[in-house]
């Protein structure tokens, strides 16, 4: 039953997640996400609901603004579709329940973080403290326990100390998300910042191969690591945190 169940909310997740592209764009820039509709970045000409179809709309337009054609960038549906895989995702594995619902946000939030970390290098308040407080609260209603404010805690307090012993590293809009973080995932919130800090080590790996010390004047969007560290923590961290405290 829940693959069909999954099957069914993939419309409505490309619906999210248009929606998350506005939040991407608008909120760091401290611009409603109602008002005014939806509009081309480049001509500023209100887009039509025929031409804001999630996917579809953008291969119709073969990625091009109607009026002006100047070009839509490709995060746009990728972040729709990506949407779209996660809420599917979430209830495949927790089905059509209240844990899905707030795996589901959880995973919104992280894509919008993460887009923003990406185009602009921030991560804004005003997407991920409100995100947090209300995992933290739903995941407590949920399942009583001070697991969740202390996972937040311990997690946010380990990346505030790197980001204080190395500023140029990360910001402290990660450790904010690091908070969220472990407000969701309690004690598999370490697999998450495990995962996400051993990712971030590829391109910087990479850039210091390349520039040499020039790379550490190269700052790297660290949020994407963490959310995807997160993604990974929401779907497999306790399998993962079990089967590692096993070996010990």
């Amino acid at each position: 039953m829940e693959p069909a169940l999954a099957a069914l909310v993939v419309p409505p997740g490309l619906v999210l997640g248009s929606f998350l592209n506005v939040v991407a764009s608008r909120v760091p820039r401290g611009r409603s996400v109602v008002r005014p509709g939806s509009a081309c970045p480049s001509c500023s000409d209100a887009i039509a609901w025929y031409d804001n179809i999630p996917v579809v709309s953008y291969l119709v337009l073969g990625g091009r603004c109607r009026s002006c054609r100047s070009p839509i960038g490709l995060a746009y549906p990728l972040v729709e579709v990506l949407t779209a895989v996660l809420v599917a995702a979430c209830v495949l594995v927790f089905g059509l329940t209240p844990d899905a619902a707030v795996a589901a946000f959880f995973c919104a939030t992280l894509v919008a973080v993460s887009a923003t970390d990406l185009e602009r290098r921030i991560i804004p308040n005003a997407i991920v403290l409100p995100g947090a407080g209300v995992i933290l609260l739903a995941q407590t209603l949920l399942h009583p326990s001070a697991e969740w404010s202390v996972g937040a805690f311990g997690a946010g307090l380990f990346l505030f100390i790197a980001a204080v012993a190395y500023p140029g590293g990360m910001g402290m809009g990660d450790v904010k998300l690091a908070l969220m973080l472990g407000a969701m995932l309690g004690r598999s919130v370490t697999v998450a910042l495990m995962l996400g800090l051993l990712a971030a080590l590829v391109p910087a790996v990479v850039l210091l191969a390349r520039h040499g010390s020039a790379a550490r004047k190269m700052g790297i969007p660290f949020g994407p690591f963490l959310a995807g560290g997160g993604l990974v923590g929401l779907f497999a961290g306790d399998r993962l945190l079990d089967a590692y405290l096993t070996l010990l």
